[in-house]
């Protein structure tokens, strides 16, 4: 299959798995301690966790109060994912991580990571959380899919060092949280082994990169909000979704020189 072929297949994988992702972030973004949204935004049941915000009853995204809540129309409105950016975002991921791996048989783990780390951005962005139903699921379906694709011809990584990566990228992020729990949330050190995991994949100078990427992206982000006056030193950001990026970034220069 050409390269052109290929990033069109995995670009429409991945805007077909984006389009499901609405109806868990709004299920998920909700603040630390609160239980997840079992109500659309017009207060009517909601069940499953793909597809559409809305549910069936209201036949649409939902734009009233959500009952039992306290919720208010904007409030429901903002906290949305929309299908359109849920499916560009994964898409465009697939896509280039299609680019850089080839028809490696690695690539379909990456391919079917992608949309769970989406998810996982999106989430953190609006409420700063990382589920503990997605981060740990994460880590070990990355390594059992690895494990799984180590066993076929043509791969370009090493599982034992996917392993390794896992357990000293955990172990380095939960060092950061001991030293400074209110400015690493104890979900970054769930979802630093999924990252590990999948970065070490192509060895150590990749878990190295896609570190120091991760926290470059939010260093460079934190900076700009405190440049614009849209923070202070002391702000918390989430930073789960450059952990995310920069493990994107690592991901795409280990695969692309391996």
């Amino acid at each position: 299959m050409s390269t052109g072929a290929l990033m069109a297949a995995a670009a429409l994988w991945g805007a077909l798995a984006g389009a499901l992702l609405p109806r868990a972030a709004y299920r998920f973004a909700v603040p630390s301690g609160e239980p997840w949204r079992d109500h659309c935004p017009d207060g009517h049941p909601l069940r499953g966790w793909i597809g559409r915000t809305g549910c069936g009853a209201c036949g649409g995204e939902g734009h009233g109060q959500e009952k039992g809540h306290g919720q208010g129309k904007g409030q429901g409105q903002g906290q949305r994912t929309e299908v359109l950016p849920a499916a560009l975002a994964t898409a465009l991921t697939c896509a280039a991580l299609a680019a850089a791996t080839g028809t490696r048989p690695e690539l379909a783990v990456w391919l079917l990571l992608a949309p769970v780390g989406v998810l996982l951005a999106v989430v953190d962005l609006r409420v700063q959380r990382l589920p503990d139903p997605l981060t740990l699921p994460l880590a070990g379906a990355a390594l059992a899919l690895l494990g799984l694709a180590a066993l076929l011809p043509e791969h370009a990584g090493h599982w034992l060092t996917a392993l390794y990566g896992a357990l000293a990228l955990g172990a380095g992020y939960y060092a950061l949280y001991l030293i400074n729990p209110a400015g690493m949330g104890f979900g970054d050190v769930k979802l630093a082994v999924g990252v590990g995991a999948v970065l070490g994949w192509y060895g150590w100078s990749t878990v190295l990169l896609g570190a120091f990427a991760g926290f470059l992206l939010g260093a460079l982000y934190g900076g700009a909000l405190v440049v614009v006056r849209r923070a202070g030193r002391k702000s918390v950001i989430p930073f789960g979704p450059f952990l995310l990026a920069g493990a994107l970034a690592g991901l795409l220069i280990g695969a692309y020189a391996a």
